[in-house]
């Protein structure tokens, strides 16, 4: 259900643009204090009462019985456009997991809390998807396409709104419809199949058109494109360094900059020592045992043993691959951390060009929302009149066709899947909705889901495949994105983006300059901007192992409020931008907090993982079909992009079609 689409600067890439080198890879080491948000309770900023549109959130006020669902509204009309009430593209507040889409599925899985008598839904569908992400949505193309337009089909999802993570965050604050990214970023077409290829054909994906429209560059288009911005309740002030960074190319080396950072003198002499080092500490190992070492040694032990850092200087690079890998950098082996752009090729006899850090993005204005909101139009045509992937941006989509009786395609909302099994020639599925358990009969279940989460739901699958599902535990990601009135005071600090080495999210960039799918909000457009601040959580240092990282993280991640994530944007907005004009205060407009506990699909990991045979790693054996009962998602490809998703969709069909 979802994808890893962010900053992958990889090789090969085709004709259609430029031939990235590096791949930055798309959730212990040393912690540092990120002020009240996490370590006392929060305190009450000035302004935080003012009545700005980020409070009309859905936060847990709707939730029916023990939280298992929300209640359900009648439509009105907005602009001619039919919506209901709490129309999800632009409710603000929590969002991503959002209070009402994941109780249901805890109370199941950790309570162990049983459904008696479930109502029969009277319609018997063909097949009954579980999963309204991009895979999910494929998975219903593909299905259609191999047994029949004519086969009926119920897509069940847990969220308010269908795409998975491929969430789009829609404000109307601004004077002007603002779109942003909540989840899946972009395409990475230099790596999609034919089968995905034919795909983005049918619904009209012009990756070359899409390139040519997009001015973004996360945050690296300002005047200094690189920059670190220091907080006083981390390093004592606050302090903006422009023009270098801690992961990008050579021009943007922290080296010439070093003395403006504030830090000890010691760790400044450490840094200074580390970049201007020539060597290569592996010459006199064979090229196997080279491989060995950088495959099987940690990063931040290497840039201790063999770059001289001590732990105030190798704290500036522990959030570092928050965005991209929703992970401790510490995570990574050597080879993962230089694969990610990371400082170190100068110690292993190795440098990097200006060019391998071009990189050939496709993007929509909402991310691969827009793919999902083609894919949902191309299934159900009457949720909107004629949008097409020139259009798709901006169409209005008309809820109410969601659901309706007697269409061939039908996509259930607020509906938790708790249990999947087979029953004499069908396979039966209960889920909950409006707070009621339903059950629902079909021919086949594709699950387009989680699959740590499937074990509880499918009890007749082999425990082998169970254990094996249980295994991929998603790495954890957070966007925040913040409607602001003005861009002008980044304009006078000259950047569109920073990285933010001390702080709860490990940087924030503008979204602007990407004029696809209809919508336009060019580079340099003055007036009100979303802020994207983007990011993990990093766990306590209690927790050593991967997986209670992930599962700390995780927690930390729900348990914050929305007004711990207030205090956080709006601390760092005023310490950023408070000299160049800016107040929170006055000139925050709406916030919108993407939290995704389960992320990223896990990718086997150098430190963590073993060298599975081909056929036994655990994402082989996880989405193996059980009868009627097929496995679709990136979790099945154990690989975290949008392309994945719809490669597994595609087979997952065809396995059924082949068993038939």
């Amino acid at each position: 259900m979802l994808k890893r689409a962010l900053l992958h600067l990889l090789k090969n890439a085709p004709p259609i643009g430029p031939a990235p080198k590096w791949h930055a890879r798309l959730s212990s080491g040393p912690q540092f204090t990120e002020g009240p948000v996490l370590t006392k309770p929060p305190k009450t900023p000035s302004g935080l009462n003012i009545p700005i549109e980020r409070r009309d959130f859905i936060h847990g006020s709707g939730l029916l019985g023990l939280g298992l669902g929300l209640e359900s509204h009648a439509l009105s009309s907005t602009e001619g456009v039919l919506h209901p009430p709490t129309y999800p593209p632009s409710l603000t507040g929590l969002r991503g997991s959002h209070p009402g889409s994941f109780e249901a599925a805890h109370a199941f899985a950790r309570d162990g809390l049983a459904l008696a008598n479930p109502k029969q839904d009277v319609d018997h569908f063909d097949a009954v998807i579980v999963g309204a992400g991009i895979s999910g949505l494929a998975a219903a193309h593909y299905y259609r396409q191999q047994f029949g337009n004519d086969k009926r089909i119920l897509i069940l999802d847990n969220h308010d709104d269908f795409g998975g993570h491929a969430k789009r965050n829609e404000f109307h604050q601004g004077g002007r419809l603002h779109l942003a990214i909540g989840g899946t970023h972009n395409l990475e077409y230099w790596q999609f199949s034919h089968t995905v290829n034919e795909l983005m054909g049918l619904l009209g994906v012009d990756i070359k058109s899409l390139r040519a429209q997009s001015e973004f560059n996360y945050g690296r288009t300002g005047r200094h494109a690189h920059s670190i911005w220091f907080d006083r309740q981390t390093y004592g002030r606050d302090q903006l360094i422009k023009g270098c960074s801690l992961k990008g190319p050579p021009s943007a080396s922290p080296l010439p900059y070093l003395d403006q950072f504030p830090i000890s003198a010691a760790a400044r002499q450490e840094l200074r020592q580390f970049y201007e080092a020539k060597t290569d500490c592996l010459a006199d190992m064979t090229a196997d045992a080279r491989s060995d070492f950088l495959h099987s040694t940690s990063y931040f032990h290497f840039l201790r043993d063999k770059g001289g850092l001590g732990d105030e200087a190798l704290q500036l690079f522990a959030k570092a691959c928050h965005g991209s890998w929703g992970l401790e950098t510490a995570c990574l082996s050597v080879a993962e951390a230089l694969d990610e752009g990371l400082p170190g090729l100068n110690l292993v006899g190795e440098s990097a060009d200006e060019s391998d850090w071009s990189y050939p993005a496709a993007f929509f204005p909402d991310g691969n929302a827009s793919i999902a909101r083609l894919l949902v139009a191309h299934l159900i045509p009457k949720i909107t009149d004629q949008a097409d992937a020139t259009t798709i941006a901006t169409a209005p989509f008309d809820y109410q066709y969601l659901d309706q009786p007697g269409h061939p395609v039908r996509i259930r909302l607020l509906s938790t899947v708790t249990d999947v099994r087979h029953t004499d020639q069908s396979v039966s599925t209960t889920y909950i909705a409006d707070g009621k358990p339903r059950q629902v009969r079909s021919t086949h279940v594709i699950m387009a889901c989680y699959h740590s989460v499937i074990p509880y739901i499918c009890p007749e699958l082999p425990e082998r495949q169970k254990q094996a599902q249980a295994y991929q535990i998603k790495y954890p990601l957070m966007l925040t994105n913040v409607l602001i009135r003005s861009r002008q005071p980044f304009d006078l600090l000259g950047i569109d983006g920073t990285t933010c080495p001390g702080r709860m999210h490990a940087g924030l960039f503008l979204m602007n300059g990407i004029n696809t799918g209809g919508y336009r909000h060019h580079l340099t457009e003055p007036g009100a901007t979303v802020v994207a601040f983007w990011g993990s959580l990093s766990p306590p240092s209690t927790a050593v192992d991967l997986r209670s990282q992930l599962r700390a993280s995780r927690q930390r991640m729900l348990d914050l409020s929305f007004e711990d994530y207030e205090i956080e944007v709006r601390e760092v907005l005023n310490g950023l931008l408070g000299n160049h004009g800016f107040d929170a205060d006055r000139d925050i407009l709406a916030i919108t907090v993407n939290r995704w506990p389960h992320g990223y699909s896990h990718e086997y990991l150098d430190l963590w993982d073993d060298d599975y045979p081909a056929g036994q790693a655990p994402h082989e054996i996880a989405r193996a079909r059980y009868g009627q009962i097929a496995f679709a998602n990136s979790d099945a490809g154990a690989s975290a992009y949008t392309h994945t998703a719809i490669e597994e969709a595609f087979r997952a069909v065809t396995s059924l079609a082949s068993s038939t």
